[in-house]
This record gives structure tokens, sequence and C-alpha cells, in this order.
């Protein structure tokens, strides 16, 4: 064997004794290919069901009654919610607890049961194309089926065979983005993803550089606080995420005229909730990690499901029902609700309030426990 192969032998040989030294980073990065394979395998799918229905039934009679188990028979939407005014029916819509509405005149079942035609409406949530434009096919559909339905009963009594006019018409609507524009969609995505990435990829690194510079020694032996050391190193990415947020809502507006229908300093404030989780996350892997690259891996390990399963690519009600579960367990789901009902619906507070709750259990909980775990090291 050649003195130049041997010498790629014992190079090779080498490396592969420093990566079996280092089981931790080894383990990540094997197990990381099988999360991302299941992830995409169950979650990269378009192929909506169970879509959540508000239902406001103004006339509470058998063909009322009949058309909303027609509705309920179909696996596209599951009838989450009966509501008594279009005001309740709105809420649900902008806190994206509902995703349509279906709306029963009064005096309908006297116009199935009679000779006459009724109208419905039914209301689709813009802001997600994706589920909008199934949902929308399918409304018209069943809408369809079982306004045939209903004509082909009313010959039968009639005893006639002649064609007629169907005696249903579902009007739909699509409220907040009519025209489903994707980037309507995807541009309140980004700043999201652009927070969470930011915030726990950069402060993990930054603290751990420290540590491998032997830098942070000195930081320890000085006056400097364990606290202030924390603050201190993450208050400039908390400025430079914010820089992007605006950034990004700046170009969305001139690029692809994404509306911004609440006011900025809401936005802002609810984008710094959201951000404690990131940070809480960042600092927390920089107190388990060693290495800069240990701490990329570990943020990564929270980060692809957290963009696969909250809603950023593909609609959360076309995942299996363990997956959605799953998501709840991820800050960005709740975060991608609120930002992207602040920009395309122009929602108060109040329809938000469980999401905002979420993110501050979630925000406070997180940082709490990377802070403690992060001054134990120091100390």
């Amino acid at each position: 064997m050649s003195a130049s192969l041997l010498r790629l032998r014992s190079l090779i040989r080498k490396e592969f004794i420093q990566i079996l030294r280092d089981p931790r980073t080894l383990m990540l990065a094997l197990f990381l290919p099988i999360m991302q394979i299941i992830l995409l395998g169950y979650s990269a799918t378009n192929d909506v069901r169970n879509v959540p229905l508000a239902v406001f039934d103004q006339d509470h009679g058998p063909a009322a009654r009949a058309l909303l188990d027609a509705y309920r028979a179909a696996d596209y939407f599951r009838l989450a919610y009966e509501v008594d005014s279009e005001a309740e029916l709105r809420a649900l819509i902008d806190g994206s607890k509902a995703r349509a509405g279906l709306v029963v005149p009064p005096g309908y079942t006297d116009a199935i049961e009679g000779r006459g035609a009724a109208q419905v409406a039914f209301i689709l949530d813009g802001s997600d194309p994706t589920v909008a434009s199934t949902s929308l096919s399918a409304a018209q559909l069943i809408a369809q089926e079982h306004a045939t339905a209903i004509q082909a009963a009313r010959l039968a009594r009639q005893g006639q065979a002649q064609p007629r006019l169907l005696p249903l018409e579902v009007r739909t609507q699509v409220w907040y983005n009519p025209d489903m524009v994707s980037a309507f969609f995807m541009v309140p995505g980004v700043i999201g993803q652009i927070l969470y990435s930011l915030a726990s990829v950069l402060t993990a690194t930054a603290i751990v550089r420290e540590r491998e510079r032997g830098t942070i020694e000195q930081l320890i032996v000085t006056p400097i606080r364990p606290w202030e050391l924390v603050i201190g190193k993450i208050i400039p990415y908390v400025i430079l995420a914010f820089l992007n947020t605006i950034e990004v809502l700046v170009l969305g507006a001139l690029l692809f005229h994404v509306p911004m229908r609440s006011p900025l300093g809401i936005i802002l404030l609810l984008s710094g909730l959201f951000l404690l989780s990131g940070l809480g996350i960042g600092l927390f892997a920089s107190s388990i990690a060693h290495t800069q690259q240990e701490a990329m891996m570990s943020v990564f390990m929270t980060l692809l499901p957290a963009i696969y399963l909250s809603g950023f690519f593909f609609p959360i009600q076309a995942m299996p029902k363990a997956l959605q579960y799953l998501s709840y367990i991820f800050p960005l789901r709740y975060y991608l609700i609120i930002i992207r009902s602040l920009l395309i619906k122009g929602a108060d507070i109040a329809p938000l309030r469980d999401n905002i709750i979420a993110l501050l259990i979630f925000g406070i909980g997180i940082m709490a426990l990377a802070a403690l775990r992060f001054r134990k090291n120091l100390e």
C-alpha cells in the first residue's frame, strides 16, 4: 500500500474516532433524517379533512337538521360550534377556531318543504388559501348533492319526472382574502419562522461560542451577574429579530400587497411575547451543549418539527390526529394563528385570547427553566 493511501486511511480512522467520541452529536445526526422523513411523510399533505365548521341555524326545523347532517356525513367538515349570532360566528373565524361558517336563514324548512327555493350562506376563512379552496369545492359539492336529493324527493311525491330548478342554493363568501392569494398566508408564516430561528439558533450559538473560546470564564470572574450576562447576550438578537420582522412586513406589503390590518404596536408586542419561547429554547440548548455544533443540532431538533407541525406549510387539519395533538406543544403554532389573524383579518385581542395565554405560559415556562439551568452551570 502506498504512503498516500496509508496517510489517507489514518486520517479517515482519526475522523471516525472523533465522531465516536462525541456520541451526542452522532445520535443527533442519525436521528434528524428519521425525524424529517416521518414528519414530512405524514404532514406534507394538502388533503384537507375535518375542517372546523361553525353553524348559525336560525331555522331549527327538520330540513335544517337534514342539511347539517349532509355536511356532517362528509368528512370534509366537523360541526365544531353552534352559535347564536353572526358576531359570535365572526369571532370564532377571527380567532381561527372555526375555518368556515354555515348560516341557515329563518323559514328555511318552510321553503324546502313547500315548492319554493332556499338560500344558505357558507363563509370561508380565506387567510389559509389551501383550506379555503378545498372547503369551497366541498361545500358546493355537498350542497348540490343535497339539493338533488331534495328535488328527487319532491318529484317522487308529485309523480313528476321533468327536471326543475334546484330548491337549495349555497352562496359562498370568502372573507379576508377573496382572491385566495398564497402570499397572504406565507408572509406571516415567514415572520414566525424568522423570529423562532433567529432567537433560538443565534442565542444558543452565541453563548456556547463564549464557552468554546474560554471567554465565559473571564466574564464570570468580573462583577457581572449571571442574569446580566444572559440579558446582555440576548438583547442584540431580540433587536435584530424585530428589525427582520419589520423588514418582512414592509417587503410583504410592497412586493406582495400583504395587508396589515392591526396596529403595528400590537403586532410587535405579541411578537415579543413569542420571542420569549425562542430565546428560552436557545438558552436551554446552550446550557446542555458543549460546542456550537451541538447547540445548532439541539435547536434544529425543535425547529424542524415546529415548522412542519405548526401550519407553516401544511394545514394542521390535513395531518393525522396524533400529529395534530403533538402540534400543541410547539409555540409556533399559536403565534402563526395570532400573526395571520392580526395581519389578514385585523382581529381584536379577544378572539386570540387562548393563543396569547398559551404563548405566555410557554414563554415564561421555557425561559424560567433555561435561566435556572444556565445559572446553575455558571455557578
